[in-house]
């Protein structure tokens, strides 16, 4: 298909976000049913609380070597290309996991799961492709509203028909990423115009290649440790949350499912809301700031919540950490060519990869070893603490580059008038 024309970019912003939606639907319905079925093959809580990290991280650990790759591929190739295969490629993977008869073909679902998801950053990549600078801390915000849409519906869903079998989310989920692999192939348009291709490098594409990009600007460097700490941060509930639930509340996949798309209600909310005038008003670097200390405020206070009302209600403060993401991808993007969008949202997915390893298996640890009998720190809730220092961490450092920055831009000679 040809390059979308600035008057049908608005066209084509509203593809990719449908496509988003429905890749991230089918995601959202295997949260509730994942873990509790990994304890049923593990046989206790506690070991499925470090063999579910360990499966997060198997997940990111192939989101590290396969996302470079996949961003170089749509430098060289368009972004169209890519969005499609990782549809089919998802849709193929939800399938395995549904007849999975054992932990070992769960771990290879999650292998080919986390290959498959690296696509996910072609669609900033796309995003950049079709929106000014000026604009894309709101265009991302877009997709993050449309990833917590998908996050509404998802887990609800999975939390109904986890209730009536723990295999039929995994159908659904299937059904899902077929829907967007054509729903892609007969709308969604390139992106990026074969003048604007650049040549595909092993180079670049392996993951410590593509990062040497974020070593290329000091502004980078520091706002991609950010994003590590980030990543890191969230996968505390990727890895204890469905768990701790239970443990600690007895909640089971609908009360999961309900939460979760309040989550994302509240993620919508944040991002396809407040981004666009958040930003207009404070500009990209505060509204990051502020959004990384509202989520350690709000995940200090669930790991304190002494029931499920307070949880629920810390969801509030911790959804602010929805500023940060769509206002520190659109400082980074300003540091790069066109031609190199692809290779730096494959670099960001390798840095948020290495958190998606190191983070669960920490975090699953720290939950199994809290709950685990006999335990000298029987606080279940440790986790959410350590995660909440982490963003206070990435608040501090977002914060220092945000004055160097804003230092090195009034020190610019400024032109005559």
């Amino acid at each position: 298909m040809s390059v979308p024309a600035p008057g049908r970019s608005k066209a084509a912003i509203a593809f990719i976000l449908v496509t988003a939606v429905l890749d991230i639907l089918a995601m959202g319905i295997i949260i509730p049913v994942l873990p509790p079925l990994i304890e049923e093959f593990a046989g206790s809580n506690a070991d499925a609380g470090w063999i579910n990290g360990v499966f997060v991280a198997l997940w990111a650990g192939m989101q590290f070597v396969a996302s470079p790759v996949i961003g170089s591929l749509s430098d060289r190739y368009g972004r169209r290309p890519v969005i499609l295969l990782s549809a089919a490629g998802m849709s193929a993977d939800y399938v395995l996991m549904a007849v999975a008869p054992n932990l070992w073909w769960l771990a290879l679902g999650r292998i080919v799961a986390g290959i498959t998801s690296s696509a996910f950053t072609t669609a900033f990549a796309y995003m950049a492709d079709i929106t000014p600078p000026q604009s894309r801390a709101r265009a991302y915000g877009l997709i993050g509203a449309a990833f917590s849409a998908g996050f509404v519906a998802g887990p609800l869903l999975g939390g109904v028909l986890g209730e009536i079998s723990p295999r039929a989310p995994f159908w659904a989920a299937a059904a899902m990423s077929g829907v967007a692999f054509l729903y892609g192939w007969l709308i969604l348009p390139e992106s990026l115009p074969p003048e604007k291709r650049m040549n595909f490098s092993w180079r670049r594409a392996n993951p410590f290649g593509a990062m040497r990009l974020l070593r290329s600007h000091p502004e980078l460097t520091g706002l991609a440790a950010v994003n590590f700490l980030l990543h890191f941060a969230h996968h505390v509930f990727s890895a204890v949350f469905v768990l701790y639930a239970a443990y600690r509340y007895g909640w089971g996949p609908w009360q999961v499912g309900v939460l979760l798309a309040l989550v994302g209600l509240l993620d919508m909310a944040v991002q396809g809301v407040m981004v666009g005038p958040a930003v207009r008003r404070f500009g990209d670097r505060a509204t990051m700031v502020f959004g990384l200390f509202g989520g350690a405020v709000g995940i200090t206070c669930m790991g304190l919540a002494p029931g499920g009302l307070w949880f629920t209600l810390a969801m509030l403060p911790n959804a602010l950490w929805g500023l940060a993401m769509p206002t520190l991808q659109s400082l980074m993007t300003r540091h790069v060519s066109e031609a190199e969008q692809g290779q730096l949202q494959g670099a960001n997915m390798s840095v948020a990869s290495v958190a998606g390893v190191a983070s669960p298996l920490f975090f699953g640890a720290v939950y199994a070893f809290t709950v685990a009998e006999g335990s000298p720190l029987p606080f279940s809730g440790t986790a959410f603490l350590i995660a909440a220092l982490v963003l206070l961490a990435a608040a501090a450092i977002g914060w220092t580059v945000a004055r160097k920055a804003d230092r090195a831009e009034r020190a610019l000679p400024r032109p005559a008038e």
